[in-house]
């Protein structure tokens, strides 16, 4: 079984494995908070040196301040976000800016965390790059913070935001899987030119591409609701089912694990050694899935047969 390689994440010489650990699930406040603080343990263990939070996620940044204790914190680049937080959600003002580091700084118990990303401005992306990017540029030039970033779905706002010339970072996520390679011809390029590092995040699209099979949830499945951009194309829209079902049911009759095809597409994805991929488990069982995917091979045949029934390329060896 191979070993995760190393990767570059542009600029920042930042050097993580090619898989990181997204904590998004692991915030649930359904779910106690041992399972995450162990998963996260397990998973630096198992030799995962990114990590990755933010306000919005829950319980997410306390348990990661958690599970990074006793010594493991200085073994792993730890990432979170800034205009999520629920008491000021999507508010970066310069106030909600400072008020949002400083409470997870204090959950994550730490006093440096390795990058920071403007998280999720929906239809705005000139106030982000206001007062919030000041504050955040303020805090990299006091070594506070290693690193600044945004993590949203619009491949023009990130654009515009590279075009700052602030950004070290840019993480995107369901435009780069199995489903969709949008991303191919639009930011990944436009990252690589400007050695901005990326973070390809969702490989699975949710749990589409995880293994069960796809189905629609009626409760959400609403055609005369407009969704906003950064569900469009995910596991809440149904427009995505006919292919995601198309792609399982081929895996299926292949007798191929669909979840080491998700993974294995995206690590492969053209950044050229200058990015990672994100995956999100809920707990350790699913994190030890996801990380089997990532360290299996699958034979360069089925890669064959998948691009000639899909029309779909990979970047394969």
């Amino acid at each position: 079984m191979p070993e995760l390689e190393f990767r570059r994440l542009g600029r920042t010489e930042m050097k993580p494995k090619s898989l990181g650990l997204g904590c998004g699930y692991l915030g649930n406040p359904k779910r106690p908070d041992q399972e995450a603080i162990t998963t996260i343990k397990y998973a630096v263990e198992k030799g995962i040196n990114f990590i990755d939070t933010s306000p919005e996620y829950g319980l997410s940044e306390q348990r990661v301040g958690s599970g990074l204790s006793n010594g493991l914190r200085e073994k792993v680049y730890l990432q979170t976000k800034v205009g999520s937080h629920p008491k000021y959600l999507r508010d970066f003002s310069k106030k909600a800016t400072i008020w949002s580091l400083e409470n997870s700084f204090k959950l994550l118990k730490t006093d440096y965390v390795d990058s920071i990303l403007i998280h999720g401005p929906r239809y705005d992306i000139e106030t982000p790059l206001g007062d919030c990017l000041d504050i955040l540029v303020d805090w990299k030039s006091k070594g506070r913070i290693g690193h600044i970033g945004i993590g949203i779905r619009q491949h023009e706002f990130h654009r515009r935001a590279i075009e700052t010339g602030e950004m070290d970072i840019v993480l995107s996520f369901l435009d780069y899987t199995l489903l969709s390679q949008s991303l191919e011809k639009t930011t990944i390029p436009l990252a690589l030119k400007e050695d901005v590092g990326i973070i390809l995040a969702g490989p699975l699209n949710g749990s589409l591409l995880a293994g069960p099979e796809p189905k629609i949830n009626e409760s959400t499945n609403n055609p005369n609701v407009e969704l906003p951009p950064s569900l469009v194309g995910g596991p809440t829209d149904p427009k995505i089912f006919p292919r995601a079902h198309k792609i399982w049911k081929w895996c299926k009759d292949e007798r191929i694990n669909i979840r080491d095809l998700a993974i294995q597409f995206v690590l492969n994805a053209p950044v050229s050694g200058n990015g990672i991929v994100l995956a999100g488990p809920s707990n350790k069982k699913e994190f030890d899935e996801v990380y089997k995917s990532a360290t299996s091979i699958l034979p360069k045949k089925t890669w064959e047969k998948f691009e000639k029934e899909f029309n779909v390329k990979s970047y394969i060896n």
